[in-house]
């Protein structure tokens, strides 16, 4: 119920139009700055695998294209696929090691196969996302969202040593001081438009300072043709479902679950970033988004090359910049296309010298870290959360560096937790389950969802109350919660729908918690009706008000998360201090 969101830099927020050449602008930036990786993943894989050329330049055509759809999708939100933000897709560095794997055991046909079966559990977890709610907490999303710094900056720093053989000692660490220097200073001392464009100017004042040391690879971008199409084809499936598919398939079950889980995590951080007052998390859009990313799993596998997820990348240059608008996820999008055909311009832009991206990166990743510490913050950080996301963080932090008996868990499976966001997240996970199962036992009842079930609902809060030994004041309290929290959720429920509700109540320390679950509606959310209480008031609306403010003096927390088709509402109540 806090407004800690208000005052935020949001020059334009996610439903408004900014002018398209600077949504083209940033979209080029945005491209610019995840391009490069969509094509590396790719090129590591199939190299390492040892598989064609003609393979390699399909598979980068491929991904170019997928990566283009899948954002343009995740933008504008069709049905129910896409979050309704600017969320990139691109190749997913965690799918490296498996799918090395499966083109070693049966060539890019059974990677294709194995990337569509997997692809599936995103479809399902998409639309059953309620069933996971306790798992897939803002939480456990935000130590994902640490984590992935964590993950990356490794690679980012040793992409300072990514120079040509007899260049200059000082071209690294100029170039990139470079590039670090204009951003953050733009950044921290510019308004207005200088201020959406410092990203960009870094990256253009630290290629400069390259090409002057002769690092900027000129020739690449000079033997590339402006225009072409991909040398090899379309590599099939292989249906034999062989003993090389099924060893296989639960690594990239838990792979893509673990993409899924950092999809979740971007597309409750983007919402944070993407409007001037916070809002709760509207999980429609999260479901949207993760249906989005099986979608461009599935584009990918069909097409025959390596998975996708969402890049982390636009919430950090959406925090940089402050333009949300989902006409830059579109403009991103198109540009992907694009550049799947302009070999070119995609040349231009690998040619940019590693330490710039590197200079790069560390800013926005510094940013993203940030964005993750405070979801978790803005959730309720206890004594219980704060353990979990300690102990997650640094056993992450521990994988990810080989510290923690690296000699069982490189190959334990396939070395999958030698990822420190992997390993940091199934540890969040884990001990988000344990920590759910070990609270008091849970109370259910179930009612048809209208006005006849106050009284029912009223008498199973007060025989709860009188069971757990609390006074009337307590069960009054209850009471007076279970009524209000049913009176403003019956509000504008005009269709004849047949809805039934379920409250689940527990104890807590010092109070007691309520879940009440409901077939969605479409009203607004009650976490932000109750923030914005009091802000446009007239005769009328106070009375619609009266619930709601009531509401918020009995009870010390109100989350309300809505689902395509369930809504959620969870109070926390505490007990009254005796007289």
């Amino acid at each position: 119920m806090d407004v800690n969101g208000e005052g935020r830099h949001i020059r334009y927020a996610a439903d408004e139009k900014p002018p398209t050449p600077l949504a083209f602008g940033l979209g080029l930036q945005l491209a610019l700055l995840t391009i490069a990786g969509i094509v590396l993943t790719p090129l590591i894989v199939i190299r390492a695998a040892g598989e064609s050329d003609p393979y390699l330049s399909w598979a980068a055509f491929a991904v170019g294209a997928v990566s283009g759809i899948s954002t343009i999708v995740q933008a504008v939100r069709v049905g129910r696929f896409g979050a309704g933000y600017v969320l990139l897709m691109g190749t997913s560095g965690a799918f490296i090691a498996v799918s090395i794997a499966a083109i070693m055991a049966g060539g890019p046909a059974l990677l294709a196969t194995l990337v569509v079966i997997s692809s599936l559990i995103q479809f399902v977890l998409a639309t059953k996302l309620v069933w996971v709610r306790r798992i897939f907490t803002p939480t456990v999303a935000g130590t994902v969202i640490m984590l992935i710094a964590v993950t990356v900056m490794p690679i980012v720093f040793g992409m300072l040593e990514e120079v040509p053989e007899g260049a200059h000692h000082l071209a690294s660490p100029l170039s990139a001081a470079a590039t670090i220097a204009a951003i953050v200073c733009i950044a921290l001392a510019a308004t207005g438009v200088w201020r959406l464009w410092a990203p960009v100017i870094g990256v253009v004042v630290g290629s400069v300072i390259g090409w002057i040391f002769g690092i900027y690879e000129t020739e690449r971008v000079a033997e590339a043709a402006w225009i072409g199409l991909p040398q090899g084809g379309w590599p099939g499936f292989d249906l034999d479902f062989g003993p090389a598919f099924w060893s296989l398939l639960p690594a990239f079950v838990i792979v893509t679950l673990v993409g899924a889980i950092e999809t979740i995590g971007d597309s409750m951080a983007i919402q944070h970033v993407s409007w001037r007052k916070r809002r709760a998390v509207d999980y429609r859009a999260v479901e949207g988004a993760v249906a989005a990313d099986g979608l461009g799993n599935m584009l990918s596998g069909l097409l025959g090359t390596v998975p996708n997820t969402t890049y982390s990348t636009s919430i950090s240059v959406t925090e940089l910049t402050g333009v949300a608008s989902r006409r830059v996820g579109v403009a991103v999008g198109l540009i992907f296309l694009a550049m799947a055909l302009l070999p070119k311009s995609l040349a231009a832009i690998l040619a940019i010298p590693g330490p710039v991206v590197a200079a790069y990166a560390t800013v926005l990743l510094s940013t993203l870290f940030v964005v993750g510490m405070r979801m978790v913050v803005q959730d309720g950080l206890d004594y219980r959360k704060g353990v979990v996301v300690g102990i997650s963080f640094w056993i992450g932090v521990g994988f990810q560096n080989k510290a923690i008996f690296p000699e069982f868990f490189a190959e334990f499976a396939e070395g999958l937790f030698q990822n420190g966001m992997t390993a940091g997240g199934a540890t969040a996970i884990l001990l988000t389950v344990f920590l759910d199962v070990a609270k008091p036992r849970r109370r259910h009842m179930e009612v048809p969802f209208d006005d006849a079930a106050i009284r029912p609902i009223s008498a199973f809060l007060r025989q709860f109350a009188t069971s757990s030994g609390w006074s009337a004041g307590m069960a009054q309290r209850l009471d007076a919660v279970g009524e209000e929290t049913v009176l403003t959720l019956l509000e504008n429920q005009d269709d004849k729908q047949s809805r039934r509700l379920r409250l689940s109540v527990s104890r807590d320390e010092g109070g007691a918690i309520l879940e009440f679950v409901v077939a969605s509606g479409e009203e607004i959310n009650l976490e932000d009706r109750i923030s914005r209480l009091g802000e446009h008031t007239t005769g009328t609306s106070l009375g619609h008000e009266a619930s709601l403010r009531l509401l918020r003096h009995l009870a010390s927390s109100v989350h309300h998360q809505q689902y395509h088709d369930t809504e959620v509402v969870t109070v926390k109540v505490r007990s009254p201090e005796p007289n």
